[in-house]
């Protein structure tokens, strides 16, 4: 049987490399639609969780992992060998920036390394990760080709970028349409076919570069309106404009305008990230993006913005920055969620650490935190009782989480700097909030 017509049948066999707040429910998908599946992931820990039936993902219950389970349609190994198992092979493993903030391909290098080590004829591989455009056919395609075939004849390749958004109320990986490109009708095809089972409308383009363009282009849009807006918020609260107002007074323009929220910086694997794997490969054209770099530029010094606001109201209160206890909620970097990815809350800490505050955190999400790849903090999440909260200098909310009760916080806090305007319904002693 051929590979597409399995595909068809849902016979074909899918392996997820990536266990992650992208490949877990990816994989789960394809479950629901009574396809085999292997799961592959390097975190032993992380392998044994899901064969239990655990979850380490707060949007992804563990009932769902467990009646995967239950249907032997699924287990999950990090014995990379049983590749050869598997009929289409997808990538979902991180693309970080280095220190130089350039990219950082070695997980796509080190996966392609280890499919060709196993790669078998009429396999399908499709890259997910964000990454810019010509990974797929000049990074990955050459390594996945040590195995002695040929790509787009004897296995075939796309790239098909993911679209995750954390607990979205309102879309999931199912309903989010998919772009899926291709150099060669007959991956393109395959490609196209194996996410027409499982998502509600895939997206075909003429290339594997064109949809990695795509994935860069959605998230550079969010950084350099984000960027607008945060430059906004500074501008206006030197001139005493509360940045929040303006945006709502705006938001009812019914055409033209689309309202983008302030904050204490970027976080999330992708806008933090994105623009600048273009402006990466834009050198090698000889291209200067100073749209997008700008854009990065006043994205990245707002924690700096927010560190400087919080000295300010110490000030007011006629208290140094240096000694203050600093009391921040939300860990995560959007609310409601449990992912640390890019937090700017991590830089927070270590600004303010730096600068001499002792720092706790609340997070009912993240009880503890643990060592990544710029930071090494060990701290636990405390508890977040009216007596705790008298005991600090200040209160940052970073992170806006629906739990929160703010009339309790401002009422229990000796001043409150707000980067989310969550306290903006709050109508005792609104004496003690600082907007930031």
């Amino acid at each position: 049987m051929s590979l597409l017509q399995k595909i068809k049948d849902h016979e074909a066999t899918i392996g997820v490399i990536g266990l992650g707040y992208v490949g877990l429910p990816l994989i789960l998908e394809f479950v629901e639609e009574k396809f085999p599946t292997i799961g592959f992931d390097v975190d032993d820990a992380k392998v044994e969780m899901l064969n239990k039936g655990e979850s380490y993902i707060k949007h992804i219950p563990a009932n769902r992992i467990q009646k995967a389970l239950d249907k032997k349609l699924f287990h999950a190994t990090a014995d990379f060998s049983k590749l050869k198992d598997v009929d289409c092979i997808l990538v979902c493993v991180p693309t970080p920036l280095n220190k130089h903030r350039e990219p950082d391909i070695s997980y796509i290098e080190n996966t392609s390394e280890t499919i060709s080590q196993h790669l078998r004829k009429e396999q399908l591989v499709v890259l997910e990760s964000s990454t810019f455009p010509g990974t797929t056919e000049e990074v990955m395609r050459p390594i996945l080709e040590k195995s002695g075939l040929k790509g787009h004849d004897e296995f075939y390749l796309a790239f098909s970028p993911e679209r995750e958004d954390p607990n979205n109320p309102n879309f999931n990986t199912k309903t989010i349409p998919k772009v899926v490109g291709a150099n060669d009708p007959t991956s393109l095809e395959l490609a196209k076919t194996l996410y027409d089972q499982v998502i509600v409308k895939t997206v075909p383009v003429s290339s594997s570069q064109a949809a990695e363009a795509t994935k860069l282009l959605e998230n550079i849009f969010r950084s350099v309106n984000i960027a607008m807006v945060n430059e906004m918020k500074v501008i206006l609260d030197r001139m005493g404009i509360d940045i929040w107002e303006v945006i709502d007074a705006a938001s009812t323009k019914p055409f033209g305008y689309m309202a983008f929220y302030p904050g204490p910086g970027l976080g999330g694997h992708c806008i933090p990230i994105d623009p600048f794997y273009l402006t990466w490969k834009a050198r090698q054209y000889d291209i200067s993006t100073r749209f997008i770099e700008l854009a990065g530029e006043v994205n990245t010094d707002m924690p700096y913005y927010v560190v400087s606001k919080v000295s300010d109201a110490l000030n007011l209160h006629q208290k140094s920055l240096n000694g203050s206890n600093i009391l921040i909620l939300g860990m995560a970097y959007k609310k409601d969620i449990d992912d640390l990815r890019e937090s700017p809350t991590l830089k927070l800490i270590d600004i303010l650490s730096k600068k001499g505050a002792k720092v706790d955190y609340n997070d009912p999400l993240i009880s503890e935190l643990w060592p990544m790849r710029h930071y090494d903090y060990d701290i636990k999440s405390v508890e977040l009782t009216a007596e705790n909260i008298r005991k600090y200098d200040a209160v940052l909310i970073s992170t806006a989480h629906s739990v929160y009760d703010w009339d309790f916080i401002v009422a229990n806090a000796q001043l409150v700097v707000d980067t989310r305007n969550a306290t903006q319904h709050v109508t005792r002693r609104r004496e003690r909030i600082f907007k930031a």
